[in-house]
């Protein structure tokens, strides 16, 4: 059963009724899209990923945050992502957008979180397959600690992110505490589909979602 609470920007966002609202959870649904994991399409992961967060070096001065500027693209050399970013809100239903799965190499950014750079765990989404074909994120997965993500912005400048852990959450367990919550400084979240491909669903039974941190602007 699904329900709806009022997340710390007011807006609503879809979570299990059976966690408390501490552990929100929203159970995207980045991949499949109908489709049956053939030839080319994301290998289940049956083994969850989870890396230790990287810890700042002593004396590494923090980051400062950079003012708000929307998203344009972004580039993850270390799995070949690249893409322009689409913008991303709300369903009628109060669920989080995802980018068409009949476009599955097209990226997008969650506007009611902080824009990248900004204090706070800006969020872009991409899908893991789609339309059968590999989509933007495939390879999400192969992320680990030190590797890094550029996103540009429209002001000209590009904030540049360090990934300090890789979960793998399953949809019915996806705690919204660490994922969506205020940060202390500029973070980012990656977000894709993951795990077995449940065909009676047509879709994924995880996400897989990484953290990152700002360390270049």
């Amino acid at each position: 059963m699904t329900t709806r609470i009022t997340s710390r920007r007011g807006v609503l966002i879809a979570v299990v009724a059976a966690l408390p609202a501490t552990l929100a959870v929203l159970a995207l649904t980045l991949g499949g899209g109908g489709d049956d994991p053939g030839q080319g399409a994301a290998q289940p992961v049956t083994q969850p990923v989870s890396l230790a967060p990287t810890p700042q070096a002593a004396g590494e001065d923090a980051v400062a945050a950079l003012p708000k500027s929307e998203p344009v693209s972004i580039d993850i050399p270390k799995i070949g992502a690249r893409s322009t970013l689409i913008p991303l809100g709300l369903n009628p239903d109060n669920t989080v957008q995802v980018p068409p799965v009949t476009t599955p190499l097209q990226a997008g950014w969650y506007t009611y979180a902080p824009t990248p750079g900004e204090t706070g765990p800006a969020v872009v989404l991409g899908h893991v397959d789609g339309n059968h074909q590999k989509g933007i994120f495939f390879r999400l997965k192969e992320l680990a600690a030190g590797d890094r993500v550029s996103i540009a912005r429209k002001d000209g400048t590009t904030a540049v992110f360090e990934v300090t852990k890789v979960h793998q959450v399953p949809k019915k367990d996806f705690e919204r505490e660490g994922v969506y919550d205020d940060t202390a400084g500029p973070e980012l979240r990656l977000i894709t589909c993951g795990g077995v491909f449940d065909r009676s669903a047509h879709n994924y039974v995880d996400n897989i979602v990484v953290y990152a941190r700002l360390v270049q602007a």
